[in-house]
């Protein structure tokens, strides 16, 4: 599915939004085009024309809580892990906990990892130390103000570098 970034009307990245309710807010006059695609593609109706966005912004100003912790949701996970299996680097489709919970494990960020179905059920509740497995990195808290957009810098349209890029500190 083609992603837009969703932008706050100070330009300040808030996540990444379908195509479909990109341009449902920009039809809705909720948020304008900022770039379009660079392919040049274009939507068409009956009686509309409009290019398919890449960047939009919010006509209003979206003020968004500060939380000191991400919330630990199924979306985030695979985000954060970038849809592969933390075991083997397939394409992830389940979640697993690094300490089963049947041993004691909590449901937390840094015992959870993205899996495929395959490893999860090899790996059943035993540790991976018991199967000999290691993982390439140990699981974490996403940190920032825009955790919301992890890995869009590298899986995202190349327009929407300016806006991902960290604010220098002056």
């Amino acid at each position: 599915m083609r992603r837009v970034l969703l932008l706050n009307v100070t330009y300040e990245p808030l996540t990444t939004v379908g195509m479909h309710r990109a341009v449902c807010l920009v039809l809705g006059e909720k948020a304008d085009v900022v770039h379009d695609d660079a392919g040049g593609l274009m939507l068409h109706s009956s009686s509309t024309k409009l290019a398919v966005p890449s960047v939009i912004r919010l006509r209003r100003y979206v003020r968004i809580p500060h939380r000191s912790r991400v919330p630990l949701t199924r979306a985030a996970l695979m985000r954060r892990d970038n849809y592969l299996c933390a075991y083997c680097g397939i394409k992830a489709d389940t979640i697993d906990h690094v300490v089963p919970r049947s041993r004691g494990g909590q449901h937390i960020w840094e015992n959870c990892v993205a899996s495929c179905t395959r490893c999860n059920h090899r790996k059943a509740d035993r540790l991976i130390e018991e199967l000999g497995w290691t993982l390439a990195r140990d699981p974490a808290a996403p940190r920032g103000a825009h955790w919301r957009l992890i890995g869009a810098a590298q899986d995202g349209d190349p327009q929407w570098t300016a806006y991902l890029a960290e604010p220098s500190a002056a």
